[in-house]
């Protein structure tokens, strides 16, 4: 009777990992190409534009619940210009860039291939602002700073194959300074 029994363990120790993968889809590492709509606001206005970028994460699933940890870099496009800021003959531009995350995403495993996921982080994102005022020269400036804040988001991931996944999802950065953001991206990622 005991050979039996360990021969039982055996086998479904031998099969754990081969059950693992398939009952676990959302497990391991990744890396993702990210695009979408961008919209930061800050300094009395906003502007909208296109972000892109890279991110990386390791998942691990227990049952339907997802656990992860992600790090992100992207970039934008947002860039503007308004005239008669303060006076007439002034002139203040402000353009986004880069942006850095690092966070962690839980989410669930809605049907076999598809994750509903929340995400929370730190984030740090590089903006400038140029002021001129051609009456009073002396008023110009010029500031870039990185501001730090906090990421919230949701978002969807379907898996396409063995490997490869889609995702969309929608992200709010609360940053110091007054500046806040509002993204809508859409990614395509392969999990090793």
């Amino acid at each position: 009777m005991k050979k039996i029994a360990f021969a039982a363990v055996a086998a479904i120790a031998a099969t754990a990992p081969a059950m693992a993968q398939e009952s676990a889809p959302f497990t391991g590492p990744r890396v993702e190409a990210l695009v979408g709509y961008d919209n930061l606001r800050g300094a009395g206005g906003g502007r909208d534009g296109l972000a892109y970028g890279v991110a990386a994460g390791y998942d691990f699933q227990m049952g339907g619940a997802v656990a992860g940890l992600e790090v992100e870099y992207t970039d934008s496009d947002v860039d503007g210009c308004e005239s008669g800021f303060v006076v007439p003959a002034d002139r203040i531009c402000a353009t986004a860039g880069r942006d850095l995350y690092a966070g962690g995403r839980l989410g669930f495993a809605v049907a076999p291939r598809t994750l509903l996921f929340a995400k929370a982080g730190y984030t740090n994102a590089r903006v400038g602002l140029n002021y001129t005022d051609s009456v009073t020269p002396a008023n110009n400036f010029r500031l870039r700073d990185e501001l730090d804040g906090v990421r919230v988001g949701a978002g969807l991931e379907q898996k396409l194959g063995t490997n490869l996944y889609a995702k969309a999802e929608y992200r709010y950065s609360n940053y110091e300074s007054g500046f806040e953001r509002h993204q809508v991206l859409g990614g395509l990622g392969f999990r090793f």
